[in-house]
């Protein structure tokens, strides 16, 4: 493990590179009276579906005369944005009244996908100076007084932008769509519209580098503050209790137990309380290497890459990079951050193959890079085609789909084998504190409740009850509109689950060797990673209960993407665990006296 240092210290300092790119430039906010703002169209969906979202001129809305598409970067494409310029003109400290956009004539055609699209809630998404701006298509009235016609369907055609600035640069922007001025889209017919807007300048105190606070004030109300104090107390009321029966368990039977038979443990003095001791009757076991080592090593290095991904994540998170609607910096840097990030999945998996009799460290470095990626290649590649069937904007365009196989090619796979490099040429032998015997001892028959699904069950409801309620909110703002912004209460969450996840670990391992199953390897990571299932659990859960998400694009999305997540939060767990598991093991039988 001596080149572990060496590599973590250049992970990280990659990492603080990252961090240093996401910060948003303000050098070009700056405005003369009468200048033009940067105003642009991004996108309109279904307010339900989060992801189901369409270019803002794939319904018929006026168009400038010259229709610019902005230049974007990874993060933004990644994002679903698709950003082109706005038919309207609001110049810096100019006020406007019922300036008129323009006027169309709506085809029937055109009347029944609005009216369809009103039906669905459907939204627009703008961008003023980098601020956004969402406003409804249109809204439905019940009808009472034609039976034959339960809702009728009107499309607002008055938008009123208050814009807030102070000096020379814009604060806050607001859209209001006037009910007064309201068009009937219920027939099926030709219809004459004419789009109009004003415009309302105000001044505000509020400064430039704090403009984005409104969107972080507005994500959590004092009462959701409150509910997350006390997940926080309740999570750590849990770990404290965890603690203790661990504690006093080792007080009240571990330590007595190995001070008892620290000179006294060959197997054929080991026959007496055979069921409180039988962990020191496999000592010859405990050691022997995992069945499809190279497997196994490959999930303990993508557990470990994955780990530090998401630690490297919420520590940027804290430092405050990821403002709410800066457009790409979350995706931007959680891409370069996994490949950066690839460099010790490759070190981890080699070094730990190689410790334990591995020969073929290319046969396992390729295996590290596809255990999580290739699975999560495969159902980028499905539903990335589900959304260009449904020409939806989370359909990558070419340009992204180059940029992320240049970033995977000349970034990570550089980086994995370079790991695996450090990790072959450092790696030391595995020094157990028992010789491993030549024939393995039979495992005697267990009861139900000790297989791996019955322990798996079990393991996992512990850390799930930690994660609880951060999960609702995680998942409202994935797939949802709902803004997270307490990195801290996350990070503080993410630790005391990583800690309940090596506790019941450790626990369930000492049980398993209690009862003279020497095979722990596969079941402490397996049982230590049950916590992604029960995650998944609560999506199908949360998709069914607590949301309106419909149709197969969005329950693709959701499922696909889910398992992606799962399987991710299984393999940093299960490594925990192992961990965890590795530490109490070796602390057993190096306490006691095995040849």
């Amino acid at each position: 493990m001596v080149g572990l240092p060496k590599v973590l210290y250049v992970t990280l300092v990659l990492l603080i590179c990252i961090g240093s790119q996401v910060e948003s430039d303000d050098s070009n906010h700056r405005y003369n009276k009468g200048d033009i703002v940067p105003f642009y169209a991004n996108k309109v969906g279904p307010f339900h579906n989060a992801q189901e979202t369409y270019a803002y001129y794939d319904l018929p809305f006026c168009s400038p005369e010259t229709l610019i598409e902005k230049k974007l970067n990874l993060g933004e494409m990644l994002n679903g944005d698709r950003l082109v310029s706005a038919p309207y003109k609001l110049e810096f400290l100019v006020d406007k009244d019922y300036e008129v956009l323009c006027s169309k004539k709506l085809s029937k055609s055109d009347v029944s996908q609005l009216r369809s699209v009103i039906e669905m809630d459907y939204y627009t998404q703008m961008y003023y100076d980098d601020l956004p701006i969402w406003a409804f298509i249109g809204q439905t009235r019940r009808n009472y007084t034609d039976e034959r016609i339960k809702n009728q369907y009107f499309l607002y055609t008055h938008s009123i932008f208050e814009v807030f600035y102070n000096e020379d640069r814009v604060i806050e922007v607001t859209c209001k769509m006037v009910g007064d001025s309201l068009v009937d889209l219920t027939d099926d017919k030709e219809v004459n519209v004419k789009f109009i807007y004003s415009v309302k300048w105000s001044v505000t105190e509020q400064s430039f580098y704090k403009r984005m606070e409104k969107y972080i004030g507005s994500a959590f109300l004092p009462r959701h503050l409150s509910i997350h104090h006390h997940s926080i107390a309740y999570s750590s009321v849990a770990i404290f209790i965890l603690i203790i029966c661990l504690v006093t368990f080792y007080v009240l039977v571990l330590n007595k137990d190995i001070s008892k038979n620290l000179n006294d443990v060959e197997e054929d003095q080991v026959d007496d309380d055979q069921e409180a001791t039988g962990w020191k009757k496999i000592h010859g076991d405990v050691f022997r290497f995992p069945k499809h080592k190279s497997l196994f090593a490959a999930a303990l290095g993508s557990g470990t890459h994955l780990l530090l991904l998401i630690v490297s994540v919420l520590v940027m998170g804290l430092m405050g990079y990821f403002q709410p609607y800066v457009r790409g910096v979350f995706w931007n840097a959680l891409v370069i951050a996994y490949a950066v990030t690839s460099v010790v999945s490759g070190y981890t998996s080699v070094s730990f193959y190689f410790q334990h009799e591995g020969t073929t460290s290319m046969k396992n470095l390729l295996l590290t890079a596809g255990l999580y990626f290739g699975p999560l290649f495969l159902t980028f590649g499905f539903l990335n085609s589900v959304a260009i069937f449904y020409g939806v904007t989370a359909a990558l365009p070419l340009e992204a789909i180059v940029i992320l196989a240049l970033l995977l090619i000349f970034l990570a796979l550089p980086l994995l084998l370079l790991g695996g490099y450090v990790g072959k040429n450092t790696a030391s032998d595995f020094h157990a504190p028992c010789r491993t015997s030549k024939c393995p001892k039979e495992i005697p028959r267990l009861r139900w409740y000790r297989g791996l699904l019955p322990q798996m069950a079990l393991a996992g409801i512990l850390p799930l009850s930690v994660v609880y309620v951060q999960l609702y909110y995680i998942f409202a703002t994935v797939w949802g509109h709902r803004v997270y912004t307490l990195y801290t209460i996350m990070f503080v969450v993410f630790i005391f689950l990583l800690i309940t996840t090596a506790l019941v670990s450790v626990a369930l391992t000492y049980f398993q060797l209690a009862a003279e199953d020497h095979q722990w390897w596969w079941r402490s990571f397996f049982c230590g990673g049950s916590t992604g299932l029960y995650i998944y659990g609560y999506g199908i859960y949360y998709y069914f209960c607590r949301t309106d998400m419909t149709g197969f694009m969005q329950t693709s999305f959701f499922f696909g993407y889910m398992a992606c997540v799962c399987y991710g939060i299984f393999l940093v767990l299960g490594s925990v665990g192992f961990r965890a598991s590795l530490l109490l093991v070796h602390y057993l039988y190096a306490a006691i006296k095995c040849d």
